[in-house]
């Protein structure tokens, strides 16, 4: 068969042939992804993928994100083996929060020029991703796009579908005054407030490599570069033990955008700040930023990248689970009575 080549096309900016390189070169990370659902091999039109019939009532629930400026610090650091993981985080880590496992993944990566190793190295943290969180990666798009984006330089989001009995949807028809609010900590800044990150540390000038001892030894460039945490198999294992009553992942618009989402009207979250283990890159920021704590609160995680709703009397078990999980999990507040949706004391 003839091969599919065009140099009208590569002397316009799109090499076809890196493309065809870039796939060979990404399979090897795609098939560790696969799962028992998968029933399509890289490179057809559609990702196929069959549901587990043993469900009874099956919601398929959806999330799509990407990873933002995010990408500038891998672009500066030329690192791009991590910001795939930041992109199936970004997405599955919303999903869980209607108690749906993730089934699967697929990503859309915009170029300026096909460098198809460093394709395969973005494809390769988008791998990892979905590895951490048992989802199949079943398929993507890599847009070779000459003049929109400089040849150096690259776009990356993704969705996820993930699937939960309808029975077993998280909703917040059950959340009472009393219950107690657990934060899940992060392992960074995650994907969100970047603009501002970049802003405050003047990021195209700025140090990225030197070790820095306000950062535990780690550089600025390392630091911010920490992949998004990814909770689904710690999550579904709280799920299984105990009765969550609201989850909410705190991405943009932190605490105040976030917590809110999960909690019903005539209820709100009261958080003990002293409480929140805030991690030293957001006490940088605060500091080098001179930014008010209400934006800090407003604006990032601030070292929390889950917060859960159980009962007061189902803390203890959750907090084992989580812990059982990798999770350093702790208390943070409670629900009150409030027209507030939250209040920080």
């Amino acid at each position: 068969m003839e091969k599919s080549y065009s140099e009208s096309y590569k002397a316009a900016g799109v090499d076809i042939t890196a493309g065809y390189k870039a796939v060979e070169l990404m399979k090897k990370h795609v098939s560790k992804t696969t799962t028992s659902g998968v029933c399509s091999g890289l490179g057809g039109f559609g990702g196929l993928f069959a549901l587990d019939t043993t469900i009874k009532e099956p919601i398929l629930v959806s999330g799509t994100d990407g990873v933002g400026t995010k990408l500038k610090i891998a672009f500066l650091m030329n690192k791009h083996n991590t910001v795939g993981i930041d992109c199936v985080a970004m997405c599955v880590n919303d999903v869980i929060c209607a108690g749906a496992k993730p089934l699967f993944f697929l990503d859309y990566i915009a170029v300026g020029k096909n460098e198809p190793e460093r394709v395969a190295s973005i494809v390769e943290g988008v791998a990892e991703g979905c590895v951490q969180s048992g989802c199949a990666l079943i398929g993507g798009e890599t847009a070779e796009m000459p003049g929109f984006y400089p040849v150096d330089e690259y776009d990356l989001a993704g969705f996820a579908v993930g699937v939960v009995d309808k029975c077993k949807i998280l909703d917040n028809t059950k959340m009472k005054e009393g219950d107690v609010i657990i934060a899940i900590p992060s392992s960074g800044v995650h994907s969100n407030g970047f603009s501002l990150v970049r802003k405050v540390f003047d990021i195209e000038k700025a140090d990225l490599k030197t070790p820095r001892e306000e950062l535990g030894g780690n550089s600025l460039g390392d630091t911010l570069l920490t992949p998004t945490k990814i909770y689904v198999k710690s999550l579904l294992a709280l799920l299984e033990k105990v009765e969550v009553k609201g989850v909410s992942h705190i991405t943009g618009g932190g605490f105040y955008e976030n917590i809110p989402r999960s909690i019903p009207d005539g209820l709100g979250a009261e958080i003990v700040k002293d409480s929140v283990k805030i991690l030293p890159i957001f006490k940088l920021i605060q500091k080098e930023g001179g930014i008010s704590e209400r934006d800090m609160f407003n604006t990032f995680n601030m070292g929390v990248g889950m917060s859960v709703v159980v009962k007061a009397e189902d803390v203890d078990t959750a907090l084992q689970i989580l812990k059982a999980n990798g999770e350093d999990a702790y208390v943070m507040g409670k629900i009150v009575k409030s027209d507030n949706k939250i209040t920080i004391i």
